[in-house]
């Protein structure tokens, strides 16, 4: 397990900028779409982190939680891997049933998405195991610690 901390928001979408660099390096998801895991409680970082994965892949839009719509498409204007940035937040859903509903199937399998799903943990087994994870914990009122598998490289500025 890697751990990652940022002292700020700016040190959040930094990180989200790697975090984009790195799975573009990736071989590819066997023809599916690239899944990011984000674990945290309310406020720890996971929509600061979105927002910064947008930013970095070149959308305008204001990228906001999708709490009340569960999901929000963006086209991705940049070249990139990816077509779409697929936001989801799985708060209101109760279990991997609900998450089939919004056309899960569909989005997960689509190579052209890159998924941002928020609380995977209320969707169970709806999350692949090819999922990247991510875990936010806030430490202080700016400082985050995030934890995952992903090994990233370090740039010291």
């Amino acid at each position: 397990m890697h751990e990652y901390t940022t002292i700020s928001p700016e040190e959040t979408k930094k990180f989200a900028a790697q975090v984009v660099a790195a799975l573009q390096l990736e071989p590819g998801t066997r023809g599916n779409g690239t899944i990011v895991a984000l674990q945290g409680d309310l406020g720890a970082g996971k929509t600061v982190f979105a927002k910064g994965v947008a930013e970095t892949l070149g959308i305008r839009e204001n990228v906001t939680s999708p709490t009340f719509v569960i999901e929000k498409i963006y086209t991705i204007p940049e070249p990139a891997p990816w077509k779409r940035l697929v936001h989801i937040d799985a708060y209101r859903l109760e279990g991997e049933g609900e998450l089939v509903t919004i056309g899960w199937n569909d989005i997960a399998s689509d190579p052209g998405n890159l998924i941002l799903l928020e609380w995977p943990e209320c969707v169970g087994m709806g999350v692949p195991e090819r999922a990247y994870w991510f875990e936010f914990e806030t430490i202080n009122e700016q400082t985050r610690k995030i934890r995952t598998e992903m090994e990233l490289p370090t740039h010291d500025e």
